[in-house]
């Protein structure tokens, strides 16, 4: 019996056991022998810390943070972290499985791993930033490393934060580690190209999306949900290619424009006032309104959960670009598909990060770096191939696109597994 069939309404939004539904279905369909299905189905490792961080005021607070590794099978761990309230280990366990198939649809020789603290960071001086953000580096060094596992920034985390995530590892072991975390400042080996690197991807399969249905990108309306750097930039970038970008949303507001939003002064208006709302010209939606605005493509780039089985049935986009990692549950997917809805999956729409991330790893181990032509060349090829990949899957196995990318990752980890046996 498989394994969705234990799961009940209570669990359905939980963000690991939506992460172990997918991969369920594509075990299903795999026909995955069932120790290599079991043991992929799980977290290889998870660290719980709980540390004290000196305030401004001279008081010590206590936060409690996560690392956890899913599979290290096809190299080192890779995955970000973020700062958030609502983060969760339920969450974090997500992420870092998801990481896991990301990395094996692109192509790329890392395991899956994610972070995170559970703190606003907005709350914070920018010295509580750092020494938290240091605390918590000294906490999971137990796991981190360049042979070990890579941490990038996430939701509410920055250049900046993976610098001193850097310098700690670095003042630890005496020397510099520049590869030892990836989304760094230049001036410490950070890669050219890497912070536009998850837009930039978005932007590159949705052109490959609309192509594969016959969509004119130039006749296509967008709504993007998180006006961040990942959906931000995207917007920017499939305004350049034709699409027009009618709604837009961030944490202060949402708003929406009868005619294509000039992206270019909405990024300026979102850097005055710290949010897009109150931009001239544009009427305030809700975020909720938003996702089910009357456009042709839809762009969740903020958090997970977002399209449910409670709004699946009113969403109007026919094509959805997963910009954020895991923004449309199992139950929400079944939705979509029975009514005609094209979904790009997370583990292939948002790879652009790692992808470049990975190339900036590689230019830090070997000290050499390369030009940002040359960096977004070769990651429009990765996800081109990615999805293209993908999409013969999908349609030769008559399923969605999701569980079409599924399939090429998880077989693609289940053979190393296999390769590499059981130690000892």
């Amino acid at each position: 019996m498989a394994q969705t069939a234990l799961l009940t309404a209570e669990t359905v939004d939980d963000p690991w056991r939506n992460a172990q539904r997918q991969f369920d279905a594509a075990a299903d369909l795999l026909g995955l022998e069932a120790g290599t299905r079991a043991f992929l189905r799980e977290a290889q490792r998870q660290l719980i810390v709980n540390f004290p961080v000196k305030m401004d005021d001279g008081s010590v607070r206590m936060f409690e943070g996560y690392r956890v590794q899913h599979n290290l099978a096809r190299g080192p761990a890779k995955g970000g972290i973020r700062f958030h309230p609502g983060v969760t280990l339920s969450e974090v366990k997500a992420l870092a499985m998801w990481m896991t198939w990301k990395c094996a649809a692109a192509g790329i020789p890392f395991g899956g791993a994610k972070g995170g603290v559970v703190v606003d960071p907005k709350r914070l001086s920018l010295g509580e930033l750092e020494r938290l953000t240091r605390r918590y580096a000294a906490e999971i060094s137990v796991l981190i490393g360049p042979e070990r596992d890579i941490p990038a920034p996430d939701v509410n985390t920055t250049p900046q934060v993976m610098a001193w995530i850097m310098d700690t590892m670095s003042m630890s072991a005496g020397y510099s580690i520049p590869a030892c975390v990836t989304g760094k400042p230049l001036s410490v080996g950070g890669s050219e190209g890497r912070n536009e690197a998850t837009g930039r991807g978005v932007a590159v399969v949705a052109l490959r999306a609309c192509a594969h249905m016959g969509r004119e990108p130039r006749q296509s309306t967008v709504a993007v949900e998180g006006f961040g750097n990942a959906g931000s930039i995207a917007a920017r970038l499939m305004a350049a290619d034709g699409f027009a970008i009618r709604a837009v949303s961030d944490t202060g507001g949402a708003i929406w424009s009868d005619k294509p939003l000039p992206v270019l002064d909405v990024i300026e208006h979102k850097k005055r006032t710290g949010s897009v709302a109150g931009f001239p010209g544009t009427r305030a939606i809700s975020d909720a309104e938003l996702l089910v605005s009357p456009v042709d493509v839809l762009v969740p780039a903020a958090l997970e959960n977002q399209i449910t089985g409670a709004n699946a049935g009113r969403i109007q986009a026919k094509l959805i670009l997963e910009a954020a990692n895991g923004p449309v549950t199992p139950d929400a997917d079944e939705i979509l598909h029975s009514r005609g809805v094209t979904v790009v999956p997370d583990i292939i729409a948002n790879a652009g990060g790692v992808t470049v991330s990975y190339f900036e790893w590689v230019q830090d181990l070997q000290s050499f770096f390369w030009e940002e032509g040359e960096i977004n060349k070769r990651l429009e090829h990765i996800m081109t191939a990615s999805f293209e990949t993908a999409w013969e899957a999908a349609e030769h196995l008559h399923v969605p696109l999701r569980l079409g990318a599924y399939t090429v990752a998880v077989q693609r980890v289940a053979e190393a597994t296999t390769a590499r046996g059981i130690y000892p």
